[in-house]
């Protein structure tokens, strides 16, 4: 399995670091965000290290898209919000802030005004780890 010694997410992957978990199958890995944009961010990633879109094979892309899909309907479920964005974004242009390859699932409520660069702003961990708990249990 191909990884990056120094990349947060592969070493999520690997155990070494925490993360609140939402669902995990053979190449896919799903875990909140820790600065979410708006309560609900998930993220869905391939367990092997690809930095983009443009390099990531394409049966790791459609499972990634399988899994994603399973996100969007889980927070859909458990936290009715008023939309989902699911969102993915290539190089510093675009605000890809870890270049692993990487879906957004965005829980959007009315009014939000959430831009599509938003920030990298730590959450509320406690808050984090009920929500994950709670998209897990619509799984």
């Amino acid at each position: 399995m191909q990884t990056d010694k120094d990349c947060i997410f592969c070493k999520i992957v690997a155990g070494e670091i925490p993360c609140f978990k939402l669902y995990e199958d053979d190449s896919t890995l799903s875990f909140m965000d820790i600065n979410p944009a708006n309560e609900g961010h998930a993220l869905v990633i391939p367990k092997e290290h690809w930095r983009n879109v443009y390099v990531v094979p394409d049966d790791l892309f459609a499972a990634v898209a399988v899994s994603v899909k399973k996100i969007a309907q889980a927070v859909q479920s458990a936290l009715s919000p008023d939309g989902v964005n699911v969102v993915q974004a290539n190089g510093k242009g675009a605000a890809q802030s870890v270049e692993h390859f990487h879906v957004h699932v965005l829980p959007r409520t009315l009014g939000d005004e959430l831009k599509l660069n938003w920030g990298l702003n730590p959450g509320d961990m406690e808050r984090i780890k009920i929500c994950s708990e709670t998209i897990k249990a619509a799984l």
